[in-house]
This record gives structure tokens, sequence and C-alpha cells, in this order.
């Protein structure tokens, strides 16, 4: 599987800070940036850029909003290759929050959007790439979709000068064949450009699935370490390196980062394959409902869940015949 234009994006701080409003200690975002730095890792995702007059600084941690003086603060004094990307969303981030790409510690800014707002993903992206960045729209929640709406979000990409689209399993519903399907899909409408894959672990595939992304051609691979991110998280970059089979990629220093700083994490906050994630998966739906149960006293009761989400209300139970 050694294919040397694959590039890996580790998303540990970015997707896991959707577990703790992004209140990572500076330790371990440094921490991170290090050790990947060392695994040859071509991106790391420290976090979002997001207006301050839409989130309350006080709630969320430095990593929602990716200050540039913050980024600079907490990568000072380590020599690294590794580009620096972050997120933005559709309506969440002003014009102003993105300067010159000479004058910021980034070198990605990646957009995240609904089918429904691609257009709006393709201005946002354009005023980005005007201003130096590479960048990328990720398309979420893609399982939600019919085809016919991913054809036409499609064809409006294909006449952009974005150079990469990613299929996103937001809720973890895909199995292998669907990604396969997405993935050969997005590159017979995008030729000319690069398809990435972001999957999540709801039903333990996102390994798997990233596995078959890669066969059927994608080349940008999103993971994070141990696989930390919302709910079930991601693929995990421990075990992509090692299937990769790409010499400049190193093991070691992931595993050094995931003994020293992600296992004592994984003991504050919550994250990995667990039963109402795989429900909310199967049902190909968000993981909200997870989330608020796993917050519950109930949070075990794997069977009161299920029922929850799969047992018609009264009103909408079906109407006996005969």
């Amino acid at each position: 599987m050694f294919k040397p234009e694959i590039k890996v994006l580790d998303c540990s701080i970015r997707d896991g800070g959707l577990i703790n409003n992004w209140q990572f200690e500076d330790e371990l975002v440094r921490a991170t940036y290090r050790h990947l730095s060392e695994s040859g890792v071509d991106y790391m995702e420290i976090g979002y850029k997001a207006s301050k007059s839409q989130f309350d600084p006080k709630k969320f941690g430095k990593w929602r909003f990716c200050a540039d003086e913050d980024v600079r603060r907490v990568i000072d004094g380590i020599e690294s290759e590794l580009k620096l990307a972050c997120m933005v969303d559709i309506g969440r981030v002003e014009a102003e929050d993105v300067v010159p790409r000479e004058q910021s510690p980034f070198s990605l800014i990646r957009v995240a959007c609904y089918i429904k707002d691609v257009d709006k993903a393709i201005a946002l992206c354009d005023m980005i790439m005007d201003k130096g960045y590479e960048t990328t729209v990720n398309i979420m929640a893609v399982s939600t979709n019919i085809e016919r709406e991913i054809d036409e979000a499609l064809d409006d990409l294909s006449r952009t000068k974005i150079p990469v689209v990613y299929v996103v399993d937001s809720y973890g519903a895909m199995h292998p064949e669907d990604a396969s399907f997405l993935v050969k899909k997005y590159k017979a409408a995008l030729p000319n450009k690069t398809v990435g894959i972001h999957t999540h672990n709801n039903r333990q595939l996102a390994f798997g699935n990233t596995i078959q992304a890669i066969i059927d051609g994608a080349r940008m691979l999103d993971a994070s370490v141990y696989g930390i991110g919302r709910g079930p998280g991601n693929c995990c970059l421990e075990l992509l390196l090692t299937f990769l089979q790409n010499p400049k990629f190193k093991l070691r220093p992931v595993l050094q980062l995931l003994q020293e700083h992600y296992l004592p994490l994984r003991e504050k906050i919550e994250w990995g394959y667990i039963i109402p994630y795989m429900i909310t998966g199967m049902l190909n739906e968000h993981p909200r409902a997870a989330i608020a149960f796993r917050d519950s006293p109930e949070r075990n009761d794997f069977v009161k869940f299920y029922d929850m989400l799969t047992t018609p209300e009264p009103d909408e139970a079906p109407i006996q015949k005969g």
C-alpha cells in the first residue's frame, strides 16, 4: 500500500475538541505538534478558526478560535516541516479572522459544509485561496444525501480551483461499499482534484473504510491519535501509519505521544467505540442523542437507548389491518 503521493492529516485536537470544548492544555497541544513532527505526518489540524462574536471564550478553549498568537506560542522553538491546518464552518468565521498567508502560521484552511451550502463553501474557499492558503471542501454527513444532490454539488465543485474535496462519514454510518461508491463518484466528477476521506468509528469501520478509500483513489487521509474525536472518534493514526508502509512515517513518536498524553487524557474524557454510538451509526443519525445519553445516569442501559431510537411513538404506530 506504499503510495508516495498520499498525504496524512492529523485531526486530534480539532475533532477531539468536540468532546471537551477545545479545553486542551498547551502542554498536550505542544507535545502533539512535536511528536507528529517526528512521525512524518504531513498536516496537523490544531482546531477551528471561529469568530469570538459567536462563541464565548469563557466556555470554549483557545483551539476553538486558533488565534495566530496562541498557535505561534505553543509551537515556538520546535523545528518542524509539519504543516499546520485549521477548519472553518460556513457562517462561523469572519473574513478579518483570516489574515494573508504570509502573516499566519497556517498553511491549510479547510472549509466544512453541508451539501446545501456548497455554493457558500466555494465562495469561502475562493477568499481563502486569494489570501494564499491551501484549502479543501469537506462535505459533511454525505451519507444522508440523495445521489442527485451529491452529483449537483460535485458538478459545482468541478468548475472551481479548489484542489481537494473530502468524503466525510460524519455519522459513522458507512460500510466499505459506501466509501468505495462515493470515492469513485468524487474522482469521476473531479478528475483534476484530490479526493480526501474522513471517517468516524461508530461501527468499528473507520480504519476499514479509510483503507477502502485508499484502494479506490483517496489521497488525503484524516486520522487522529488513538482515534480521539467526537463520540466514537476517528480512524486511528497509529493504525493508518503502519498500513501505509511509507518509510517517511515513523510509528514510535506516535506511540510515545499516545502513551504519555492520550492514555491519561482518555481517563478524563470519553471517546471510542461504545454501543450508543454504534446505534446512531446504524441509524445514520447525528451522535448527539448518544452523547446526551452517555451523560445521563442510565448511560449503560443500551437496550433502553436502542428502544428510544427505534420504537415508534404511539401516534406513529402502524395502523393494524383486518
